[in-house]
């Protein structure tokens, strides 16, 4: 659609995913503005760029083509995280960029749940071993990493939307649940029944599993290091469903070899996709049988289902629309309004 077609206002989608007819994102704009599709960057007019008056995209739009934008109001980043995006240049042009961070909540939420159900009732373990032998591997008794979760401690970093929903989850097996995050007021927890700790140290120190739902920043890449890792208690189990540059790869592979670690589920990798060679993948391809049972691996798809990936495709539209309509900034990460 053209973008002064009819006098509206457009947005524009220069490296859509979808292959369809859009109608998803068309009805959540509604009829009082016009929307473009493409594929890629190279494939958008050059009208487009130059008349677009907001732009919604999961990844940031190269520098060659920021100049183009001599109308654009708003960049909608239809995502949680938006540590891809430059954030201080979208800032000096003036632009607020805004993400969604209330689509994929329960999902991911549910796949940290998932991880750490998996790991200590050994469902990969045995599922494995009885694929390799039926009969001999026939073992009830023997699950390496299986304790009763009312028994745990699950402590969580970052308690925002998704570390909320994964407090309540386990709150309802019986876990005690303790959280690290500084930029929370006093008193946060207490309606999760979930018990503030001071330091991250203290949380690792303390608990059965640590689950890791912070965004990743300056502070906070790598903060799953060797160092924190050997104050661990015996046996942590680690879930990281957030951002692959929050755990140091290296440390996880020889706090796993020391059995400092017990497990990890990981969905998010500091590399994506992963490099194979790295010692920690490379045993996992190879079925190493002193990691058996002790990784679990999934590509980045722990906020995937059918409804939040129309969540994701409407609410970056409705972002879009309230901006441009109702003169409404939502969700703005980057300090403008």
């Amino acid at each position: 659609m053209a973008s002064g077609e009819n006098g509206k206002d457009l947005v524009l989608w220069p490296a859509t995913r979808w292959q369809d007819d859009h109608r998803i994102e068309r009805e959540a704009l509604g009829p009082e503005l016009a929307a473009a599709f493409y594929a890629g960057f190279d494939a958008v007019p050059e009208a487009d760029w130059r008349r677009c008056r907001a732009i919604v995209c999961s990844q940031d739009i190269p520098a060659p083509y920021r100049d183009r934008l001599d109308r654009l109001g708003i960049l909608v980043a239809p995502r949680v995280g938006v540590d891809p995006f430059d954030l201080d240049d979208w800032t000096r042009r003036g632009v607020p960029v805004c993400n969604v961070p209330d689509y994929g909540t329960l999902e991911v939420a549910d796949h940290a749940m998932a991880f750490m159900l998996a790991l200590l009732r050994g469902i990969e373990f045995h599922t494995t071993a009885l694929r390799t032998d039926l009969h001999d591997h026939w073992r009830p008794t023997l699950n390496p990493l299986g304790r009763r979760l009312s028994t745990l401690t699950l402590g969580i970093v970052g308690l925002g939307r998704i570390g909320s929903a994964v407090a309540l989850r386990a709150r309802a097996f019986g876990m005690r649940v303790q959280f690290f995050d500084p930029w929370l007021p006093r008193g946060a927890g207490l309606a999760l029944g979930a018990e503030r700790v001071d330091s991250m140290a203290a949380l690792f120190a303390a608990a059965d599993v640590v689950s890791l739902h912070t965004p990743l920043t300056a502070e906070t890449r790598y903060m799953v290091d060797a160092r924190m890792l050997a104050a661990c208690r015996p046996g942590l189990l680690l879930i990281n469903t957030a951002r692959g540059e929050l755990l140091d790869l290296d440390a996880l592979y020889q706090a796993l070899r020391e059995d400092r670690v017990g497990g990890a589920g990981l969905d998010v990798l500091p590399e994506e996709p992963p490099d194979a060679g790295h010692p920690l993948l490379a045993d996992f391809q190879a079925q190493a049988p002193w990691l058996q049972g002790r990784l679990l691996l999934t590509p980045h798809a722990a906020y995937v289902t059918p409804e939040s990936t129309r969540d994701k495709r409407a609410k970056g539209a409705q972002v879009a629309a309230r901006w441009l309509l109702d003169g409404v900034l939502e969700n703005c990460v980057n300090g403008l309004s």
